[in-house]
């Protein structure tokens, strides 16, 4: 069974800086894109970054030059380095495969307030 969880989230103020982290289980981290999604109160998820296969990264424009994801195969965990946090960043965070989807985990919380 796929397992992924989230974690890292909190309260930062605006300008502050996160790092978030998802620990797979069951399946390795390489073998599929994957992606950090975020989900704000009353809208839908979004994708705002992933990493491919080989390792190429693309973002939401939203986050382009603040945000950094990566990945370490050894540890087969998938990282999200968050800079220059914005109130509108607030959100529950997720990962996930980009194709082969499995359950959503917990996800976790950022929340960007002074």
């Amino acid at each position: 069974q796929v397992q992924l969880v989230e974690s890292g989230g909190g309260l930062v103020q605006p300008g502050g800086s996160l790092r978030l982290s998802c620990a797979a289980s069951g399946r390795h981290v390489s073998i599929d894109a994957m992606g950090w999604y975020r989900q704000a109160p009353g809208k839908e998820r979004e994708l705002v970054a992933h990493i491919t296969r080989g390792g190429i990264t693309n973002y939401a424009d939203s986050v382009k030059g603040r945000f950094t994801i990566s990945r370490d195969n050894a540890k087969n965990t998938v990282y999200l380095q968050m800079n220059s946090l914005k109130p509108e960043d607030t959100a529950v965070y997720y990962c996930n495969f980009l194709s082969m989807i499995v359950s959503w985990g917990q996800g976790t919380q950022v929340t960007v307030s002074s």
